[in-house]
Order: structure tokens, then C-alpha cells, then sequence
């Protein structure tokens, strides 16, 4: 795909993001939002996968760290295929497919149950090695916040990997620079994040600007190219990226718009698509 279609792709997804979390009136649309384009690219540009076939042996694995993001991840599931775009409007609501976080055994396309900050990146790890052990040829991506950083798995998890020169492991960080309490310096600074990969053996890829296609596929490349150790790509990105009112506002983190906002963030993303 070209990278105007991907962006296409990627506003429909913010979209759908939108209509979630209003639908719920629960969740976390910033978070989602900053990390609609990587969403976007990995799942229709990146991985091997198949919508009609989501348990397919050789199926490359994503698993999502930051599992309080659901709304990002199951819209670009959504959009892709793996059930009804109209599934998104039962968000969070009880017995629903789609709930607060990702759930295994409810969702198609959902490779592991997460939620619990941290514990992501270990079971990704878990699964490369699996690959590994099996001489399987599928590889792993997981997402992690910037603000999950700060939990200690992360770490364990990392050297583990860096160790056991997992390099069908790809681990992304969105770094948007904002957790649930403020920005993470204010709250418990990770930086410098890619010096610390690097001090566990991974190879580390800067992304100026995760919100940006063509960066993405670059980095997504090199990723893919790098051998004998596993692959980390910080990305800065923007929170509430594609909402006008949302963007690098805090308060974002964890809340739904109400009828008015919905109605303002819809005609953003609207005026964005007409935009491409």
C-alpha cells in the first residue's frame, strides 16, 4: 500500500476510535489516537495475517502492551476485517466481543489478553522464543506506553530477550510523552528510553514523528533487516493525535466525549480525510 492509503486508512481508524469510546462513555482515546498510524501500518502494510484465518500457524504476532489502548487496536481489527465495523459501538458494555481490554478469548485477531502494564512485553518475548525453539519464521511485535516503561517487568522482560538474541522481536514504544497523571517526566522520567534498549542489547530505531507513513516504513524495514539481536522503535507521537481538542491534553488520557465533543471530533477527522 501506498502511504496515502495507509493515512486514509488511519483517519477511518481514528474514526472508529471515536465512536467507541463515545459509545461507551468509558476509555482511552488518547493513547488510542497517538497510535492509530502504527496500528494502521502493522496491520495492513506489516504483518503477515490473515483476517479469515486469525489462528493461521505461521501468523506473524502482536501483541498489545498497553492494553488500556483496546479502542485503537480493535478499530484497526475493525477496519481490517477480523468482525463488523458495527461491533465498535458495544465497547465496554457488558457480555459485548469488545471489552475494556483485549480479551483472547472474545476478540478475533487478539494474539494475548492484556491490561496489566508490563505484562505485554513478557509474553511477546514468551512467543518469539517460542518461534525460536519451534524454528518457526513468524515474528512478534508489542506496543508499549511511554508511561509503562516505568513497571520493572518491562526491564526483566528485556534483558531476557536482549540475552537470547530474539531478533523476531520487535518492540515499539509510543512515546507521546503523556501518562495518566501528566507528562512522564513530571511523574517518573524513562528518558533517555533508547540508551536503555540499547544497554539491553537491542537495537534501537528514533522515529521523529510516529504519526508519519513513510518514517514508519523505514523503521519498520530496518527492523525487519536486523539480525542477532532483537529491534526497539521509539516513536514520538502526539496523544489525541487527529483531535483538535485532544491533542497533548492530559485530560485525554482516559475519558469519552460527550455528544457535543463527539460531534467536533468526528468533523475533525472528516475534514482530515478530505484533506488526503
Amino acid at each position: 500500500m501506498t502511504d496515502l492509503e495507509l493515512q486514509k486508512i488511519a483517519v477511518e481508524v481514528r474514526k472508529g476510535i471515536i465512536e467507541g469510546v463515545h459509545a461507551a462513555k468509558s476509555g482511552h482515546p488518547g493513547g488510542s489516537l497517538s497510535a492509530a498510524d502504527v496500528f494502521t501500518y502493522l496491520y495492513f502494510e506489516e504483518m503477515n495475517i490473515d483476517p479469515k484465518n486469525p489462528e493461521k500457524a505461521d501468523r506473524d504476532r502482536f501483541v498489545l502492551s498497553k492494553g488500556h489502548t483496546a479502542p485503537g487496536l480493535y478499530s484497526a481489527l475493525a477496519e481490517r476485517g477480523y468482525f463488523p465495523k458495527e461491533e465498535l459501538k458495544s465497547l465496554r458494555h457488558v457480555g459485548a466481543m469488545l471489552q475494556g481490554h483485549p480479551c483472547k478469548q472474545d476478540t478475533p485477531g487478539v494474539d494475548m489478553s492484556s491490561g496489566s502494564l508490563g505484562q505485554g512485553i513478557s509474553a511477546a518475548v514468551g512467543m518469539a522464543l517460542s518461534a525460536k525453539l519451534s524454528n518457526d519464521t513468524y515474528r512478534v511485535y508489542t506496543l508499549l506506553g511511554d508511561g509503562e516503561i516505568g513497571e520493572g517487568q518491562v526491564w526483566e522482560a528485556s534483558m531476557f530477550a536482549g540475552a537470547k538474541k530474539l531478533d523476531n522481536l520487535c518492540v515499539i514504544v509510543d512515546n507521546n510523552n503523556l501518562q495518566i497523571d501528566g507528562s512522564i517526566e513530571e511523574v517518573n522520567s524513562p528518558y533517555p528510553i533508547d540508551k536503555k534498549f540499547e544497554a539491553f542489547n537491542f537495537h534501537v530505531i528514533n522515529v521523529e514523528n510516529g504519526n508519519d507513513m513513510a518514517q514508519l516504513r523505514v523503521a519498520f524495514k530496518e527492523a525487519r533487516e536486523t539480525k542477532g539481536c532483537p529491534s526497539a522503535i521509539v516513536m514520538k507521537t502526539v496523544k489525541g493525535k487527529g483531535v483538535s481538542f485532544m491533542e497533548n491534553q492530559v485530560s485525554w488520557h482516559g475519558k469519552a466525549p460527550n455528544d457535543e465533543e463527539y460531534a467536533i471530533a468526528m468533523e475533525d477527522l472528516k475534514k482530515a480525510g478530505e484533506a488526503l
